[in-house]
């Protein structure tokens, strides 16, 4: 079974769960590539040794043009900081080398457009780190309307809603300062993802972007806590998305709901392990929403367990994305979401901000 050489440059978080997923996803789906944990790289050559031994990679580098120009390395994770996104990227492409870079793509819409015509000039396989639509249950949704289950969508309604600095008081960090650590540029592209992946394509938007605690101890915040987005669908379809970091109470408030003429689903990542589907059938005394748990019969589910209701995990979702990414790259055809369909959340992104800063209705297509 042939082997590729891994090279993921980034140790910390991101890093870490696509290390964990590359050691994991060849047992689990029986993968026709086999990842080699080849070489990662971290800001210091202290760092990134120490994620060498902690994560098995067989070398380590503080320099990311060292490991993109390795013969071995044969395709890159970029997990790095968005200011960095483009030229790895673009270094990568060059050389032919597949690139899955995390969320969101790049730093600017110039970013975005820059990568999305390298990969296609290329012709490179390319992906980008969109991991929560990839959970067995939303993989069914998107099934369940692609099939026309829930007859003509009319209505969505999303959130990404955290509680990390629901506290005034809570420490001033490199979170707090610019606008791509804010909610509109961390948590945001993962809802607006989710609503292009369930619903289509988003003609126009109406925002408000907000900053609510402008000083924390430690500094002031330049970025926004929390916006709200009224959307129009391209297929007429109405929506709204709502994301927050000072959303108290809520630790991981990735949930939608969908309404169609013959069916609604409802969806919350806080227990990813359900589904709620309704159906406009059978007699109204017999109607209701019914939970559906997740099972072998749902999307990549039984690769990690045959019981059903038994659920996935967070970092199973990452498994997943590293499994489409080594098929992208084994078979020759792109997967979902690729550097294009990254660039058009950072489209939608950019026209909710203009709509906040001029308070009117702005068409994606012209942001």
């Amino acid at each position: 079974m042939p082997e590729i050489g891994i090279g993921i440059i980034g140790g910390g978080y991101m890093g870490k769960a696509h290390s964990v997923a590359m050691s994991a996803v060849g047992a689990v789906f029986n993968t026709a590539l086999r990842p080699r944990l080849e070489m990662i790289c971290a800001s210091t050559p202290e760092s990134a040794e120490r994620y060498r031994r902690a994560y098995g990679f067989l070398r380590s580098t503080d320099d990311w043009r060292v490991l993109v120009n390795d013969p071995a390395v044969e395709a890159i994770v970029i997990a790095s900081p968005q200011t960095t996104h483009r030229q790895i990227a673009e270094a990568a492409l060059a050389l032919g080398k597949p690139v899955l870079c995390e969320k969101p793509l790049g730093s600017s819409l110039e970013d975005g457009r820059a990568m999305v015509a390298a990969a296609e000039a290329a012709g490179v396989t390319n992906m980008v780190g969109f991991n929560y639509v990839r959970t067995p249950a939303t993989q069914f949704a998107r099934q369940l309307i692609a099939g026309g289950e829930l007859g003509d969508i009319t209505w969505f309604r999303g959130e990404h809603t955290e509680d990390f600095y629901a506290d005034p008081n809570a420490q001033a960090t490199w979170r707090t300062t610019g606008m791509a650590n804010g909610t509109i540029g961390d948590l945001a592209p993962h809802m607006i993802n989710g609503a292009l992946a369930l619903i289509g394509p988003i003609a126009e938007v109406m925002a408000e972007v907000e900053t609510v605690h402008h000083e924390r101890p430690g500094g002031k915040v330049s970025n926004d806590d929390h916006a709200q987005i009224m959307c129009r669908f391209a297929s007429g379809a109405m929506g709204n998305i709502y994301v927050s970091r000072i959303a108290t109470g809520r630790k991981m408030g990735y949930a939608y709901e969908i309404s169609g003429t013959r069916g609604a689903i409802r969806f919350d990542q806080e227990d990813q392990n359900a589904l709620w589907l309704y159906r406009r059938e059978g007699p109204e005394a017999e109607r209701g929403f019914t939970k559906i748990l997740t099972g072998p019969a749902h999307p990549d589910y039984e690769p990690f367990c045959q019981g059903p209701g038994h659920g996935t995990g967070y970092q199973d979702q990452i498994i997943i994305e590293a499994k489409d990414f080594l098929e992208a790259i084994h078979t020759g055809k792109s997967i979902w979401p690729t550097f294009r369909d990254g660039h058009e959340v950072n489209c939608v992104l950019a026209a909710a901000l203009k709509s906040s800063e001029r308070r009117q209705w702005q068409d994606v297509s012209t942001a």
